[in-house]
């Protein structure tokens, strides 16, 4: 008899991993790298909406997230864009051309204190849009034996939507939580979670954590 398969399993906490998508200072404080030549009107006119939906939803959603996660049982990761050199030697090509260099060890690379992690959590630094391509991330959430992912972060249509596709080719059964990410507007927000919907259960932070207080064995 054939196994029915479905991507609309609820997680099972001790072979979970929520993980934190370039939550950092770089590109979530709005004094961060990416946004320090930016006047006050110019990041306003650019990035308010950004920032209005990460630190207005998006970051409150992610706190509850960890904080349910921990007591859960759920291994709590994250991955920030940080280069392997000071002067970004190692990034990929696409990040030289962009202009991505965020320097070992610098501020820009830390994750943002509203998420601080703790002492025995684990952090990845990339240098590629896709976490799965430019770490042996995978390799880790095997020898951890992580077989569903929680995802949340920023961007949704680029650094997240990268990971969401990645981890699904991977074998990974992939949770996405939609009010816990943000990008540059409504309209690429919502075009990403249709685009990438049939890679990955989507769940909002209020139902994802009903699932996780339900769990049997959280």
């Amino acid at each position: 008899m054939t196994q029915s398969l479905s991507r609309d399993i609820p997680v099972v906490p001790g072979e979970t991993a929520l993980l934190y998508i370039d939550v950092q200072n770089y590109c979530c404080r709005r004094d961060g790298g990416e946004f320090s030549h930016h006047s006050e009107a110019e990041l306003e006119l650019a990035c308010g909406y950004y920032f209005r939906q990460l630190e207005g939803t998006a970051l409150p959603n992610m706190q509850r997230l960890q904080q349910v996660c921990r007591g859960a049982g759920v291994e709590v990761m994250y991955t920030v864009i940080e280069s392997l050199t000071r002067d970004g030697r190692d990034r990929s090509l696409d990040y030289k051309i962009t202009g991505f260099n965020v320097p070992r060890g610098s501020w820009d690379a830390r994750v943002v204190e509203a998420i601080q992690p703790g002492e025995d959590e684990i952090v990845i630094p990339k240098t590629a849009s896709s976490v799965f391509n430019a770490t042996n991330i995978e390799y880790v959430l095997r020898n951890l034996g992580v077989r569903f992912l929680i995802l949340c972060g920023v961007l949704t249509d680029q650094c997240v939507e990268s990971a969401v596709r990645d981890a699904c080719d991977r074998g990974f059964l992939v949770t996405l939580v939609t009010d816990a990410c943000a990008t540059h507007s409504t309209e690429r927000h919502e075009f990403s979670l249709r685009a990438i919907k049939g890679y990955c259960r989507q769940r909002r932070t209020d139902e994802l954590v009903a699932e996780l207080a339900n769990s049997p064995l959280a």
